[in-house]
């Protein structure tokens, strides 16, 4: 039997907490059923926040991600990227390094700590988030879905990281067609689920009152719903965002796709705020990350928890 190829970890921006969570993942590893992954990172940032933090982490190089599987319980196993340890461009090399890994089919997936949005476009580089980036890099722009999963809920934005007075204008029912298509083949093909129900949030208050407040409803989410149904997809809506979270109405549905990023993301992060992934769905490789950010205030103090890494990476070893 051949042993399951490993995922990799992006090193995330190096002045927030991602060598911190990776390190601390490791330690994990055998109380936590982490499987084997390998940080795409600088070896030497990693030995010195283990020896800052206090943290017993050998750190092994490998040069193969096909290394990782005998070095990994006696060591974390890190293949350098080349880029200073202080410099975004770090983080970029490290994203890119793991898609390409991905793509060549050397990794089951990729599993990506945060960064800062801002450090990476002074860059140079167009960056408004991972999810965009890696499509991007997969030649598969247009096409990629957020979703963010714990126990209790599964979201997705339709839309993502654009200004709230932009979001209506971004809403199409083509673009509402495929989020439901793929949220649907998503929790069929990888959770295995047999006829997902998926529930569409209102963009308006109250789902627009029949109009009164609002026509997104009427001129697209409810169109959207009808073809989707059409086709075979059982979605259902657009109903109410108010009451579409609370417990007896999250027992009616197998995911919520929400019309703008705070709709979606106030409920799940109140639902799930330590242990919560976003799973990036249409990609031709397995994404996933912990649902938070760099959390630069707490760098370097040792309290950052690694729970939503640890589930991203089971996450992502489901999904292989």
């Amino acid at each position: 039997m051949s042993t399951p190829a490993p995922l990799c970890l992006t090193m995330g921006s190096p002045e927030g907490i991602g060598g911190e969570i990776t390190l601390k993942s490791w330690l994990a590893r055998k109380h936590s059923d982490v499987p084997v992954f390998f940080s795409l990172d600088v070896p030497e940032r990693l030995r010195e926040e283990a020896k800052r933090l206090e943290l017993s982490v050998p750190v092994e190089e490998i040069a193969t991600p096909s290394q990782a599987g005998g070095i990994f319980e006696r060591a974390l196993p890190v293949l350098p990227v080349s880029a200073d340890k202080s410099d975004a461009r770090a983080a970029l090399e490290s994203i890119k390094g793991a898609v390409s890994f991905a793509l060549k089919g050397e990794i089951a997936g990729l599993v990506t700590n945060p960064v800062n949005k801002a450090s990476i476009s002074q860059t140079g580089v167009k960056f408004y988030g991972h999810t965009d980036y890696i499509a991007e890099l997969c030649n598969a722009a247009g096409k990629a879905v957020m979703m963010l999963e714990c126990e209790a809920l599964r979201v997705v934005p339709a839309s993502v990281h654009i200004p709230l007075r932009e979001a209506g204008a971004f809403l199409s029912q083509e673009w509402l067609e495929h989020v439901g298509r793929t949220v649907d083949a998503y929790l069929r093909e990888r959770i295995g689920i047999s006829g997902p129900i998926v529930a569409f949030a209102g963009f308006n208050p109250h789902a627009g009152e029949e109009g009164i407040l609002g026509d997104e409803e009427i001129g697209i989410i409810k169109p959207a719903v009808e073809s989707l149904r059409l086709n075979g997809i059982d979605a259902r809506g657009p109903f109410a965002a108010d009451s579409l979270f609370h417990a007896e109405a999250r027992k009616t549905y197998d995911a919520a796709v929400c019309m703008y990023h705070d709709q979606a993301l106030i409920p799940f992060k109140s639902l799930a705020f330590y242990e919560g992934v976003n799973v990036t769905l249409g990609l031709p490789v397995v994404r996933v990350s912990p649902d938070h950010g760099t959390a630069e205030d707490i760098k370097g103090k040792g309290v950052a928890r690694p729970d939503s890494l640890l589930a991203a990476l089971r996450t992502a070893a489901r999904m292989r």
